[in-house]
């Protein structure tokens, strides 16, 4: 695996997972790296996260649409110009990019998490968990999808199913994620109890 890619696939997770501190380091290992081999697409790429750390979502934006200029094939860029938009509150716009990304890079996983998160965000969960479910066939150990997974099977009130996709999520979490185990096994439990309710009835 060439190394700028293993390097976005850690930006990716420390992003997810709010390793901010880390993020920072990946993103100035990127631009390094990306100016060192000439790398026009790929600084673009990199300079669109710094924007998105500082918060700076226009920015980054701009920065995104010359990656995908000098590398048309780059989802990545589309993707993460899609949660850039979101953050503007252009949801509607953001689908549209989400597909884009999809369409240029079909194998890219991190694509159809996003979509799926974002259908789930306003309230469209059958669809999202098609994604969930593509996502997964692409990555099968992607932790963060299982936990997206099981809000959506909650949200539909299938809380068995929804239990198993939050157990696997906490299986697969790596490294410095106690909170969000701890999140994981705090929503269980309400499942839990809906679904002990549910027998009583």
């Amino acid at each position: 695996m060439p190394a700028l890619l293993k390097l976005r696939i850690s930006l990716d997770e420390a992003i997810t997972y709010g390793r901010r501190r880390l993020a920072k380091r990946l993103v100035t290992d990127g631009l390094r790296q990306a100016r060192n081999g000439e790398l026009l697409g790929e600084w673009e790429y990199f300079k669109g996260q710094a924007e998105i750390l500082k918060g700076n979502y226009f920015e980054a934006i701009m920065h995104f649409d010359k990656a995908v200029a000098y590398n048309p094939s780059d989802g990545a860029s589309y993707n993460d110009r899609a949660l850039c938009m979101v953050e503007l509150g252009l949801i509607n716009e953001a689908f549209a990019y989400f597909d884009k990304g999809i369409e240029v890079e079909p194998d890219y996983a991190t694509v159809y998490h996003n979509k799926g998160w974002l259908l789930n965000k306003v309230g469209r969960h059958k669809d999202a968990i098609e994604y969930f479910k593509k996502t997964l066939s692409l990555e099968p150990d992607r932790a963060v999808t299982y936990e997206n997974l099981g809000d959506s099977l909650a949200h539909l009130e299938q809380y068995r199913a929804s239990l198993a996709a939050y157990k696997k999520a906490i299986i697969l979490l790596k490294g410095n994620a106690s909170g969000i185990k701890r999140q994981l096994v705090s929503q269980m439990r309400r499942i839990g109890r809906k679904l002990h309710m549910r027998k009583e009835e």
